[in-house]
């Protein structure tokens, strides 16, 4: 792991508060306090936002905030929430939140089709936030008979939060296709503060910000002892499999906690298809049982997490926007690890050489293969186009 001076940089902050929120009734309970608790702002921006019963009620607490005389701007992604009804949009409106789809399907002058707004970011008041992989659906929260997909949210307050009102700021207001941007807010020196540091990672690959993709690949050349990698669509390139693999060689313990059940069945046969190339070198594998996964969460040698919006795959790393917040706390580190540890014990099938050889045949084998290459096919085709901007 980097040592405590190579976190300190321009996007590190002092946080008075850190706490791992995990998805389901617990993150919409702490959704809907910070909503009714708002005074001035809310910042709310997520891939898919639907207007199911969790939709309405979080859509119900956002227009009740505006209605109070918050300031409260909400952004979706248009592709991933097409199906969000004109009217409830409309009644959101009525009420007072601003409401905004980002690149709306044929209609923006400067569009990528892979290039979808897949961060979840909520910012309230610039003191209080919400980063992690929970969308605003059903799907992610407890409904009777139909418990919560697996994911995690960051809980944080101080200073890292106006960061994070700056750029919903900057993602609202279009800029992110600018020049760079000044970074107004100060680093964070070893001396000025012992309170938590957080570090505040952005993926777009078009802009030129690739920093969740560089904490990965600092993991693995600077990781001493373990990491484990939770990836709800776990297709790591070419370069982050090289990474891996030196990693490994060193001696670091990589376990990687997978979906079990996936909402998309052509990434998992796909991600199936490494399964060998892993178990080769040494790295353990647990597919998560009980529910769908959809986590992106990692803790690297007692002293690193990372937790967002960011896949271990291509179209993370090139494609999307993303937001990750990289935690450097022991303490905090630990208690991931063992909550991690505490899901592998009781909730993960390990898969071994041995169980994977005999639980899938020649034709499911052959099957993994087509989706892997069926699955790099479809990168392809959504991001060749691609440009960074000078």
């Amino acid at each position: 792991m980097p040592g405590a001076t190579d976190f300190y940089h321009p996007n590190t902050y002092a946080c008075n508060h850190v706490e791992l929120i995990r998805g389901g009734s617990a993150y919409f309970q702490l959704l809907q306090q910070l909503i009714d608790s708002a005074q001035r702002s809310i910042h709310f921006q997520t891939y898919i936002f639907d207007d199911d019963e969790t939709g309405v009620e979080v859509g119900a607490a956002l227009m009740n905030a505006a209605q109070r005389g918050v300031k409260v701007q909400l952004m979706a992604d248009a592709y991933a929430s097409k199906d969000l009804s004109a009217a409830f949009i409309e009644r959101m409106k009525r009420k007072g939140v601003a409401f905004k789809q980002f690149e709306p399907l044929l209609k923006s002058h400067k569009f990528y089709f892979g290039r979808r707004l897949h961060h979840k970011v909520f910012v309230v008041d610039g003191d209080k936030s919400l980063v992690g992989g929970i969308n605003i659906s059903n799907r992610y929260n407890d409904m009777p008979g139909q418990p919560a997909w697996l994911d995690w949210a960051l809980y944080s307050e101080g200073e890292v939060c106006r960061e994070l009102e700056r750029v919903c700021e900057e993602v609202w207001s279009g800029k992110i296709f600018s020049r760079k941007q000044k970074n107004k807010n100060k680093s964070i020196t070893q001396q000025e503060s012992n309170e938590l540091l957080v570090r505040v990672c952005r993926n777009d690959w078009v802009n030129r910000k690739n920093q969740v993709s560089r904490t990965y690949l600092q993991m693995f050349q600077h990781a001493k002892q373990h990491i484990t990698l939770v990836s709800s669509y776990f297709l790591p390139g070419r370069v982050f499999r090289k990474n891996m693999e030196r990693a490994a060689k060193r001696g670091v313990q990589i376990k990687v906690i997978t979906a079990g059940n996936s909402d998309v069945a052509v990434s998992k046969n796909a991600e199936r298809f490494l399964y060998r190339w892993l178990l080769k070198r040494g790295i353990r594998i647990f597919e998560y049982q009980p529910t769908v996964l959809h986590g992106k969460l990692s803790v690297c040698d007692d002293e690193l997490v990372t937790v967002g919006s960011y896949n271990i795959n291509n179209i993370s790393a090139y494609a999307s926007i993303e937001l990750n917040l990289d935690v450097m706390s022991r303490p905090f580190a630990q208690f991931t690890k063992q909550t991690l540890q505490s899901i592998m014990e009781d909730d993960c099938l390990e898969i071994t050489y041995e169980t994977y050889q005999t639980k899938y045949t020649m034709l499911q084998r052959i099957l993994q293969w087509f989706c892997y290459l069926l699955f790099k096919f479809i990168f392809f085709l959504f991001t060749f186009y691609f440009r960074q901007k000078e």
